[in-house]
């Protein structure tokens, strides 16, 4: 598409008792997905600010030991194209709550070896770092 551009986001991967946090996209695109917290970067805002700050809003929980985990450029949610640094984090405090029940809701707690389908690309690839080390997944052409 012609003057279309890349998005910036981030998206973390938290873990509490050995559980990752995942919630059920609403919005315009991969209705139904579940995903981990994340979303675009602000002007100005710093990568771990980012994920700080969406995971309180989406869902009210504090992270704390942000870590780089993977990059992600895809365009499987075409014609969205979006380059997302995807991050590890321990839960701190809060408990999950839907705050924004028109983009996420319905979040849980789940086991690696136990996800709910259909898993968010993003998240996805996510996973697939976590446990192959691999960290750069480009588009596939």
């Amino acid at each position: 598409m012609e003057n279309q551009k890349p998005v910036p986001g981030v998206g973390v991967m938290i873990f509490k008792d050995g559980k990752v946090l995942l919630g059920k996209r609403g919005g315009s695109y991969a209705v139904g997905e579940y995903t981990f917290p994340g979303g675009k970067i602000e002007y100005g805002e710093s990568m771990e600010d980012t994920v700080r700050r969406e995971t309180l809003e989406e869902c009210g929980v504090v992270i704390t030991n942000i870590r780089f985990q993977a990059v992600v450029n895809s365009i499987k949610y075409a014609p969205h194209h979006f380059i997302s640094t995807v991050f590890l984090a321990d839960w701190e405090s809060g408990e999950p709550r839907t705050l924004e029940p028109e983009k996420l809701g319905d979040w849980q707690w789940y086991s690696l070896d136990d996800l709910p389908e259909p898993i968010f690309e993003f998240s996805k690839l996510a996973i697939e770092s976590y446990k192959t080390g691999k960290h750069f997944f480009d588009i596939e052409k």
